[in-house]
């Protein structure tokens, strides 16, 4: 399996929420991961940043954060340039997959849980 660097976004030590199932799980599945949320604490290891850092070396984005709350990172993400992002349920957005595909960035909506358990990750 190929590592796919991750970057997070709406990471939280809240062990009910699914964002930090998908630190767990992407972990677990041997990806290396940048936890970014707005909450303090680790997940799967990892400390939670703040979304300020540039990460150069993200392969994926999956998305934790409501489209209400998106339009402040969309620079955030923009900047990341992953190769892709992936809109979870709920946080789908057509303002922000159109810049992103228009910056060549690939984006999906669907559910990372999903695609790791099916291997389709």
């Amino acid at each position: 399996m190929s590592d796919k660097k991750t970057l997070v976004l709406g990471a939280t030590p809240d062990e009910s929420r699914y964002a930090y199932l998908a630190s767990n799980r992407l972990v677990r599945a041997g990806h290396h991961i940048v936890n970014v949320g707005i909450k303090t604490g680790e997940v799967a290891g990892v400390p939670i940043e703040k979304p300020e850092t540039i990460h150069q070396d993200i392969d994926t984005i999956t998305l934790y954060v409501g489209p209400q709350h998106q339009e402040s990172l969309y620079n955030y993400i923009l900047d990341t340039h992953p190769r892709r992002i992936i809109f979870n349920p709920g946080t789908e957005n057509s303002e922000l997959r159109r810049m992103a595909k228009e910056k060549g960035i690939e984006t999906e909506y669907a559910c990372t849980l999903v695609l790791l358990s099916i291997g389709q990750y």
